[in-house]
């Protein structure tokens, strides 16, 4: 039997605020546990919950963006359940009237291009935290996490792979941190994943019974989770077993999911509105002030990358894939304007590579844009050839050393000589004395006689190892170009 998977994921997002959704505490990471929990945060009798207009504006940003409809009225309600973690034994949430409603983000899996269209995405509280780790037979409680202010977003269950699925969460994650309503920290739990899976036969309208993955970090371990799942229900299928609903874990050491609890309905919770807290008004005024101070959203630089500097798609969407490498490749391009596509190519490449081997996030990276556009320039004017710029770019970062500032907050034209002073003190301009090379190609073809001949027995390969012992004769320096034709003349 053919199978289908349908996937639609929850998404729980810390919003950037300062203080909690209705309280005055602290959100900073870190701190030691049941420090950062106030009377408000578990409900002592006697408190009002007061909510914090920042993370009202934070989901109005993401429903802009996403072109979803905004309700000018939502309600909070509270979302009944009994957990340790979560003292007051409710959460409070939206649920018949969330702040928004629809919207749709495109996503690009290969070489196509989709539309996930979004069911809503409401405001709510955060739980506490169960901590098993460095308790025996016992479980500690850490309420510091309790009242921390959450957009959760639904997706519709439209994905039908775990690579659909990645690439969603992964448009999404780029989008939130880019219009700055999360910082993305999913090690931290400030972005969260939460997959919904089923199958069902390949043409049967209806749904299957779907499983529950929570808490997923990492996108590695959405897809490690999601393909496992289908897997197990696939084969549980076939073997004349069942699918119950359930909420499952994923253990990320044994590669599987485990049933975590059963789930006897679809909706397992009691809710009804929050009687502390009054509904929601979103005027027109506010709304317009909020669109904006919004930036340019990722879709659309995508395009004017295209049209404005000739790259590819694929290039579009790397230099996009974050804030911080799109704004250091247009800073990059203002340094040399006629080469957008060189620049796209180093910030992708030697930029790119640099730093994940160092671990260092855009924002840090030691050699500023202008820094960069200048050595650029020197491959452009014949100064430096390609191979010998990526050994410049090297020392660069070395005699830079790994700057704690970001680039932005540092001198634009510091150190922008850089690259000449290394190119000058290690000798490494390309020779521009053409009696020189002349002599090294003469004295090459003198010491290969055999690959001269195999040449002139109309092997290329020849030619190209002739090639190679020119440019180790002249240690790099020499121009290929230069050395191409004085060969070709040499051995006419």
């Amino acid at each position: 039997m053919q199978w289908e998977t349908v996937i639609g994921l929850e998404v729980h997002t810390q919003l950037a605020t300062r203080s909690k959704i209705f309280s005055g505490s602290s959100t900073a990471f870190g701190a030691a546990p049941n420090t950062q929990a106030s009377a408000v945060d578990i409900a002592l009798p006697g408190v009002l919950p007061v909510l914090n207009r920042g993370a009202v504006e934070c989901a109005i940003k993401f429903g802009l963006a996403i072109g979803a409809t905004l309700n000018r009225v939502n309600v909070f309600d509270r979302k009944n359940y009994f957990y340790p973690d979560l003292p007051k034994g409710y959460q409070i949430s939206q649920l018949a009237k969330p702040i928004v409603e629809g919207g749709a983000l495109k996503i690009q899996v290969g070489d196509s291009e989709r539309t996930i269209h979004l069911t809503r995405a409401h405001m709510e509280e955060d739980a506490g935290k169960s901590l098993h780790e460095d308790f025996h037979g016992m479980s500690g409680i850490d309420l510091n996490r309790a009242g921390t202010p959450l957009l959760e977003i639904v997706s519709e269950p439209e994905m039908r792979s775990s690579a659909e699925a990645v690439a969603y969460a992964r448009a999404l994650h780029t989008l939130v941190t880019w219009i700055g309503i999360c910082d993305g920290n999913m090690q931290e739990g400030s972005f969260r994943v939460d997959a919904n899976v089923s199958v069902r036969p390949v043409g049967q309208a209806e749904f299957g019974t779907r499983r529950e993955i929570k808490n997923l970090n990492s996108f590695r371990f959405l897809q490690q989770a999601i393909d496992y799942e289908i897997r197990w229900q696939i084969e549980t299928l076939e073997d004349g077993g069942r699918v119950e609903q359930a909420t499952v874990l994923f253990d990320p050491d044994s590669g599987e999911t485990r049933m975590m609890r059963s789930k006897e309905d679809a909706h397992d919770y009691r809710y009804f509105p929050d009687p502390d807290l009054l509904p929601v008004k979103l005027d027109d005024a506010w709304i317009e002030a909020v669109r904006a101070a919004l930036p340019e959203l990722p879709a659309a630089m995508q395009t004017r990358f295209k049209e404005e500097y000739g790259l590819s798609q694929y290039d579009a969407d790397l230099l996009t894939a974050n804030k911080a490498i799109a704004e250091y490749f247009e800073e990059t391009v203002k340094g040399i304007p006629t080469e957008p596509k060189l620049c796209a190519n180093w910030v992708a490449g030697e930029v790119f590579s640099y730093l994940n081997e160092n671990n260092i996030h855009f924002s840090f990276c030691p050699i500023s844009p202008l820094q960069l556009a200048r050595l650029i320039e020197r491959i452009k004017d014949g100064t430096i050839s390609g191979k010998i710029a990526k050994e410049v770019f090297s020392k660069m970062c070395s005699k830079t050393g790994l700057y704690a500032a970001m680039w932005k907050e540092r001198d634009p034209r510091h150190g922008i000589d850089l690259a000449d002073e290394i190119i000058e003190a290690d000798s490494l301009r390309q020779m521009s004395d053409t009696g020189e090379l002349e002599k090294i190609v003469d004295d090459v073809l003198a010491a290969n006689p055999k690959s001269v001949e195999e040449f002139r027995a109309g092997k290329d390969k020849a030619f190209n190892a002739l090639v190679g012992q020119v440019m180790k004769a002249s240690r790099g320096r020499a121009n290929p170009a230069q050395v191409n034709e004085l060969l070709k003349a040499r051995l006419q």
